[in-house]
This record gives C-alpha cells, structure tokens and sequence, in this order.
C-alpha cells in the first residue's frame, strides 16, 4: 500500500491562528496553534450558525447542555465552574433564560440557603430542537474525515488533556490544592459541549 499524501495546504485566508507559526517554531508551539485555529474554526461557523437559525449565542447554548445533563438543576458555582466562566456571566444567563421561560431558579433541597437553577419544560423541549441541529451541524463539518482519524484523534487529545492536567497538579502551590482532571469528553455534544462566553 502506497503512502498517504499530505493534505494539500489551507489558503492563507483560511490558515488563522497558525499564520503565527514558521518553521523555526518548536513543535509544541506549532500544535497548540494548530489546536486553536481548529477550535476557533468550528466555533465561529457554530456560532453564525446558532445565530442565523435560532438567534441564539453559543454560551446560551451550553448553558442550557449543562442543565439538560443535571435534570435535578445545578447551583450557580457548578454552572460556572463546568463552563469556565465567571459568576457574573452564569447570572446574566440565568435572568435572561429565566425572563424567556426556559430555566427557572428553585430551592436547594441540601441547602436551604442556596438555590438551584434547571430548565422548565419549555426550555427542555426548546433545548432539544437546538442540540439535535447542533449535532447534525457538527456530523456534516466532520464528513468526509476517516472514522479511524477521528477516532484516533479523540484517544489522542483525551490523553494530552490528562499529561495537561497532570502538570498542573505537580505545579500546583503549596497549600494550594489544584483543580481536579477533567472528565473523559462525552461524544455527544448535547452533553459536553466546551466553549468560551
């Protein structure tokens, strides 16, 4: 069997982030710019499309995935800690989605003090025509790339996020107690969708 030819290369209007990358570059630097300009392409074509077919955000978006993976409802910290965003962020989600009627704010049963944040029927019903268009979205962006490469692709970053994770846990300040790893990513992204405000 012959070998693999390359892919051919990105037109310069399409290279993005990796346009900071040349040659002299070490290779870690050349992956982690390769990992953002594929982060950031997908991102910004799931982002326009939200927008253009439900007029909607991407950070609305996930918020609602963590809450249709929590039936029981999720306290403010834990909305803010699984999507990587201040608490200011998850309140101003919180009022807007609660204002549309599709989450609502009820009583922590372990806590009287606290409250809890989960989507009504409304907003699940709504949430699932989204998450199953966002799916579909992301299939067709990924058509035509090998299942075996996308496999092997999904094994490798699992791993490089544990070493990431394990690093920062052997850095950690003393006295300091680091961030737990992340969990193995779901391949559903209805239910662990990642994405920054």
């Amino acid at each position: 069997m012959g070998a693999v030819s390359p892919p051919a290369p990105l037109p310069d209007s399409h290279i993005g982030l990796e346009a900071r990358a040349v040659s002299a570059d070490h290779l870690e630097v050349r992956i982690w710019l390769r990992l953002l300009a594929c982060s950031a392409q997908i991102e910004q074509e799931i982002r326009a499309r939200l927008r253009r077919h439900f007029g909607t955000t991407l950070p609305r978006f996930d918020y609602l995935a963590q809450l249709e993976r929590h039936p029981q409802g999720l306290r403010m910290s834990a909305l803010s800690s699984y999507m990587m965003v201040t608490g200011g962020n998850v309140t101003g989600l919180t009022d807007q989605l609660a204002a549309d009627g599709w989450v609502e704010r009820v009583p922590d049963a372990e806590d009287g003090r606290a409250w809890r944040v989960r989507l009504t029927p409304q907003g699940r019903a709504e949430f699932a025509v989204m998450a199953a268009q966002h799916e579909a979205w992301l299939a067709e962006l990924f058509e035509g790339y090998a299942a075996a490469d996308k496999k092997a692709l999904y094994e490798q970053l699992g791993r490089l996020r544990v070493h990431l994770a394990q690093g920062r846990a052997a850095v950690a300040e003393p006295g300091v107690a680091a961030p737990p790893p992340p969990s193995s990513p779901s391949p559903s992204p209805r239910r662990q969708p990642r994405s920054r405000p």
